[in-house]
């Protein structure tokens, strides 16, 4: 702390636009005054990682996007300092938020993002119900409109959005695939219900589709893109819905630009009355506190699992402090992750101002 009272912290700056998460980014040391009358102060617990921070280092969420700009968008931890007006959040208390600057060993932030937790510490869980399964339960409900009963594809589904789509389809009564990459994460798609896993190093996604479910799937939860994009397109039912959730194939593209076959894709879908439907969490700001209570539920209650991969099994982990956000990035894209990957920053003890 200055001698002032401020907070001297660390945090991730991107200082140049690029996909490339090392050459964009630098960590700064910077400082925190008192919070506002609406404001809160967090000590930072646990950060994500998404596969959209490199697009966020790239500025493609910007039309003009300039540097510096504060890099993350979620995270838990405790709050230490309030602001004179706000009465529902008290220091000590666990938090969650989705903001930008998240990778930050604190951070100001207005009192009504924050999310209060019925928990007596952070938890790294809880990361994950941020942005990966509010993703993933908003679309399938609200954009997906996912029915009881229906067949439901879910592709990159041992990852940290597709867990939570791969049970919250099953949940709701639906027949469940699943791809995923090794046969260790094929167990884990098992033991999350899911009703037929694909390892697609093993087995070839269209030809399972063309075998197994001739009359097509109802819902595609698509995060890959490419190949894998056609292959579900081509797998559509009648009346069969595809969200793009992302591609994460294209992110480390120049462009960022998806690829798939898109002078076939008008027949594809006019033939099957199908739909390709896009997703964007921030377009869904109003479900979000009633969504983040029903999936906290049902973790509190053992009828959601959540797994986090903290890194252990990276030669560079476990994920601690913000020197090691670059390396959990690298490794969500090594493919060798299993769940949401989260980086621990401060440690349990916390001091308040």
């Amino acid at each position: 702390m200055g001698a002032s009272g401020d907070i001297t912290f660390k945090k991730i700056v991107v200082t140049k636009l690029t996909q490339n998460f090392r050459e964009a980014t630098e960590i700064q040391t910077a400082t925190i005054g008192s919070p506002a009358s609406d404001e809160i102060i967090i000590k930072n617990r646990f950060v994500g990682i998404n596969a959209s921070d490199i697009n966020f280092t790239a500025g493609r969420y910007f039309n003009d996007a300039k540097v510096p700009l504060d890099a993350g968008f979620e995270g838990v931890g405790e709050v230490v300092a309030i602001g004179d007006e706000v009465t529902n959040i008290k220091v000590g208390q666990s938090v969650a938020y989705m903001s930008n600057g998240a990778f930050a060993e604190y951070l100001k932030l207005s009192a009504k993002l924050a999310i209060p937790l019925p928990l007596p510490k952070p938890q790294p869980e809880v990361v994950a119900m941020l942005a990966s399964a509010m993703t993933a339960v908003l679309a399938l409900d609200k954009v997906g409109e996912m029915k009881s009963g229906e067949k439901v594809l879910v592709t990159g589904a041992a990852g940290g959005t597709g867990q939570f789509a791969v049970q919250w389809a099953k949940n709701a009564g639906c027949h469940v695939i699943g791809t995923c990459s090794t046969d260790e994460k094929v167990e884990l798609l098992k033991s999350l219900g899911c009703d037929r896993p694909i390892n697609v190093n093993k087995e070839e996604l269209k030809e399972v589709l063309e075998k197994e479910y001739a009359s097509g799937v109802d819902v595609v939860y698509e995060c890959i893109g490419g190949p894998v994009f056609d292959a579900s397109v081509e797998g559509l039912a009648q009346k069969g819905r595809l969200l793009i959730i992302g591609f994460i194939s294209g992110y480390k593209n120049d462009s960022g630009r998806p690829e798939f076959e898109a002078s076939a894709l008008p027949a594809k879908l006019i033939f099957k009355s199908a739909s390709v439907r896009g997703f964007l969490l921030p377009h869904f700001r109003e479900f979000l506190p009633e969504y983040f209570g029903k999936v906290l539920q049902a973790y509190l209650k053992g009828t959601m699992k959540i797994t986090v991969d903290n890194g252990v099994n990276d030669p560079k982990g476990p994920f601690k402090g913000l020197e090691s956000v670059a390396d959990a990035v690298d490794y969500l894209y090594s493919r060798k992750s299993r769940g949401k990957i989260v980086v621990e920053l401060n440690s349990a003890n916390s001091t308040h101002l």
